[in-house]
């Protein structure tokens, strides 16, 4: 008989996002009169910006001629987008990152998701908590855990995020092989300093350990005192991998395109202790799994980084963060503390109460979703997490909505 992969069997019986889904449309069907604004899920609502757009046209019209037709494309990226992004992204940072380092994709999540393939089964995980699920769920369908027992994976070094420490999670006292870090973070919208980040780096190269870094917020960062990248880091070339997407950047939720810096400095060793290329790995994992993304899409994405594209993203991240500090000012006129919505599009609200209560207070009260910090993990219990991804319209009126009901 066929047997099933029984590390899927520890998960939770469904995604975290698709039982907010569930209920938002248990409500609405049983309250067809009354109009939800989601502030829930982290999905943009503006207009992709107008360079992409043209960017689009042409290349679909690129696609209808047979001199200028495309086919399967580089498996890695077209050279004009990995140059575009080493040269903007990288280069104008400092950053020691060439083309050839850069893998495009359809999709940050996608990438964090599989990276650990190529990692062996005894890896040492570090993650943080609260987290984006993807990094614990695809290490648990992996086999890489035990159970859950109280809501945590056995095997599985847990870096807490709380008030105390500023939803920064501190260095481990024990030695792990795999640690994910996400700045600005998800859920939480904390930032970390060069100096926080200085000590994960030296933590990785004293444990000969990686760093998974998620940086696909880093277009919200507005504090020139924070690093938009890891590579900004002295050294982390030799322990770090990068996730970046185009999709909270330039609103490509829907039209999908991320890319993943792997150095070829960058190694993992066999269990003879002899040293591989992740760079290799990952290259050989990518060709066999992967087809590359779309020419036209890759066009569009290419285009953000034109002066004229370079302003339009700048415009939408301020659109988003102005949303961030409305919310985030009536959140604190509310008595309620929390972070984020300064240098990223999420506002972490420590409500003092149970997560799923204070969703489904907002819910049929206010009929406004957010989402439930435990969703994230244990240290989310009393907090929810607010999304500035809308209009300014549904924002002011969910605010206003938010209020009333906690009157």
């Amino acid at each position: 008989m066929i047997h099933l992969n029984e590390n899927f069997t520890k998960l939770k019986a469904s995604y975290l996002f698709s039982d907010i889904a569930k209920q938002v449309t248990a409500f609405t069907q049983a309250n067809p009169d009354k109009p939800v604004i989601r502030l829930g899920i982290g999905d943009v609502t503006e207009p992709l910006p107008p360079v992409c757009i043209a960017a689009l046209h042409a290349a679909t019209d690129e696609m209808a001629h047979r001199a200028t037709f495309k086919g399967y494309g580089p498996e890695q990226g077209y050279a004009f987008l990995r140059e575009a992004i080493a040269q903007n992204d990288y280069a104008a940072r400092q950053c020691p990152i060439e083309a050839d380092e850069i893998f495009v994709s359809d999709g940050a999540k996608c990438d964090c998701g599989n990276i650990q393939e190529i990692f062996s089964l005894d890896t040492r995980l570090a993650i943080p908590d609260p987290v984006y699920p993807v990094y614990i769920d695809t290490n648990v369908m992996a086999g890489r855990t035990g159970p859950s027992v109280d809501g945590r994976y056995q095997g599985v070094t847990y870096l807490d995020s709380t008030p105390a420490n500023g939803y920064v999670p501190a260095i481990p006292s024990v030695a792990t092989d795999l640690i994910y870090l996400c700045f600005p973070n998800n859920p939480t919208g904390a930032v970390a300093t060069k100096a926080q980040l200085a000590e994960w780096v030296a933590y990785a190269k004293k444990n000969q350990a990686i760093l998974l870094y998620d940086s696909a917020y880093e277009a919200y960062i507005r504090d020139p005192q924070i690093p938009h990248s890891i590579y900004e880091i002295p050294g982390a070339r030799d322990v770090a991998i990068e996730f970046r997407s185009f999709s909270k950047t330039a609103g490509f939720t829907g039209t999908r395109c991320a890319y993943t810096v792997v150095p070829k400095s960058l190694q993992a060793f066999d269990a003879a202790g002899k040293a591989h290329s992740v760079h290799a790995l990952w290259n050989r994992r990518h060709t066999t799994k992967f087809n590359g993304v779309a020419y036209p899409i890759q066009k569009a994405a290419a285009a953000i980084f034109t002066p004229e594209g370079k302003q339009q993203v700048k415009d939408m991240t301020d659109f988003y963060l102005g949303n961030a500090a409305l919310i985030r000012a009536a959140v604190a006129k509310l008595g309620f503390s929390c972070v984020g919505g300064d240098n990223a599009p999420y506002i972490w609200v420590n409500t003092g109460r149970d997560s799923w209560e204070f969703f489904d207070m907002l819910l049929t009260k206010a009929q406004v979703v957010c989402t439930p910090g435990a969703g994230f993990g244990k240290c989310g219990e009393g907090h929810v997490r607010i999304s500035a991804f809308n209009s300014r319209a549904n924002v002011e009126t969910a605010l206003a909505r938010i209020a009333a009901a906690l009157k």
